[in-house]
């Protein structure tokens, strides 16, 4: 007799993501002029598999997630490990950080490390514990020479990001939702996200697995709390079942579209500058305004403005000293940065 089906759904995913790595695992290492089977060591020992950490907060997707990569990395070869983060939010979160760790270890998972941060204040509580923890996912995976971090989102967390996006008004991008790579080097990977939050609860009791429910995760404080057990059940009993599924389905086609322009605009950007790199005005005009405001954002965050802080709004008032100048004076960004015309160049700097 298999295992339950949501155990296996669970399983299933994880297993394309493991060999997905070791396909690019593998690939690397022949362009580098080698090839871990001619390394001179035995197949399969330690040097020779990529490591892939979990990020594991104790919840029911994460805890699915390190059970899934637990049983699959022992039928291939791959190591693999965890990571929690303390955020220090909450009183015990350091006693729980420790028991996630000591579950993750008896999984089989190694290395396993508890890592403890300082959430900061900008962009508002939500966002600095989400950047806090990124941080530390980065440090942890360099630190053990990690070739990839798996995410427990599911397809109810795009959904909820894609309504969160729309609410914002910042675009396409912003309604792609999560990528299911990402990541310097696509270092973060997200193997639940065609899989809802039933399912991989369902696996969790399945394999009757100790889970800790967050309570931020309830707490109508938090933005996307309310979302999720206000919003989203209202969506659902005004137009029907299925919301979530094509919210989700929303985010993939968002994406495919925002990875077609950015790369129009990665092509645009050489041609729109004169010799000396200033961006022209009149050439930036005669862009298609999605491709245009795409190169200025891309200008703007190149002059050190926080891309987690740049809306739609700071773009559009840059977009108008190139379509609707009338003489006004320097826009002024997040990051101290400013945006000027000057002669018929668009000049973006630290002010």
């Amino acid at each position: 007799m298999g295992p339950h089906p949501a155990v296996a759904a669970i399983r299933l995913a994880v297993r394309r993501v493991l060999h997905d790595v070791l396909t690019e695992h593998h690939t690397r290492a022949d362009h580098a002029g080698g090839h871990p089977d001619r390394s001179g060591r035995p197949p399969g020992t330690a040097p020779d598999r990529p490591l892939v950490l979990v990020a594991c907060s104790g919840g029911a997707d994460s805890m699915a997630l390190a059970s899934a990569l637990a049983f699959e990395s022992r039928k291939l070869a791959v190591r693999a490990g965890g990571i929690t983060v303390d955020h220090g939010l909450q009183d015990g979160s350091d006693l729980r950080a420790t028991e996630v760790a000591g579950r993750m270890a008896a999984l089989g998972l190694g290395p396993v490390e508890a890592v403890t941060v300082t959430v900061g204040r900008e962009g508002g509580p939500e966002a600095a514990a989400r950047d806090a923890r990124y941080a530390a996912l980065d440090a942890a995976a360099e630190r053990h020479g990690a070739t990839a971090v798996l995410l427990g989102h599911t397809r109810d967390d795009q959904a909820e990001t894609v309504l969160l996006g729309l609410a914002r008004g910042s675009g396409i991008r912003s309604l792609s939702g999560m990528a299911a790579v990402s990541g310097a080097a696509g270092r973060y990977r997200r193997p639940f996200l065609e899989l809802d939050r039933q399912t991989v609860r369902k696996a969790c009791v399945a394999q009757e697995l100790a889970v800790w429910d967050d309570p931020h995760n309830a707490d109508p404080a938090y933005t996307r709390s309310r979302l999720r057990h206000e919003g989203l059940p209202a969506l659902e009993k005004a137009l029907g079942k299925g919301v979530v599924e094509a919210l989700a389905r929303t985010a993939r086609l968002s994406r495919d579209d925002a990875d077609a322009l950015d790369s129009w605009a990665a092509d645009a950007e050489t041609a729109v500058r004169d010799e000396a790199g200033r961006l022209e005005c009149a050439k930036l005009f005669g862009l298609p305004p999605a491709v245009r405001r795409r190169v200025l954002r891309r200008a703007v965050i190149a002059e050190g403005a926080p891309a987690g802080s740049l809306f739609a709004r700071h773009i559009e008032e840059v977009d108008r000293l190139i379509t609707g100048w009338r003489g006004q004076g320097a826009i002024n960004l997040p990051g101290r940065v400013e945006a000027r015309r000057q002669g018929g160049r668009l000049v973006i700097r630290q002010g």
